[in-house]
C-alpha cells in the first residue's frame, strides 16, 4: 500500500493557492478557492490567516481548528516541479 509522502515546505499564494514540497521531492499546486466557501476553511478568507499556512507533522495547518490533509494536496494538487 503507498502512503501519501509528508509535506516537507509550504508556501501559500495570494490567490489563495497552496504550494507543497513533500517528501518525495514533488512540488504539487492545489487552489484553494473552491473550498473557502465550505464552513470548515471560510475562516482563511479573513484577514492574513491564509498566508500563515505552515507545517505541522508532515500536514499543512493554519491554527488549531484548521488543516489540509496531505492526502488531498497530493491527489487533487497539480505537479509543478519534481527534484528527481
Amino acid at each position: 500500500m503507498n502512503m501519501t509522502p509528508d509535506v516537507t515546505k509550504v508556501k501559500a499564494t495570494p490567490d489563495f493557492c497552496i504550494e507543497a514540497e513533500f517528501a518525495s521531492g514533488e512540488t504539487r499546486r492545489f487552489d484553494m478557492r473552491p473550498y473557502l466557501n465550505y464552513p470548515a476553511f471560510s475562516a482563511l478568507q479573513e484577514g492574513n490567516l491564509f498566508m500563515s499556512a505552515h507545517i505541522e507533522n508532515g500536514v499543512v495547518v493554519w491554527n488549531d481548528e484548521i488543516d489540509l490533509s496531505p492526502d488531498t494536496l497530493y491527489l487533487r494538487g497539480s505537479i509543478i516541479g519534481n527534484k528527481e
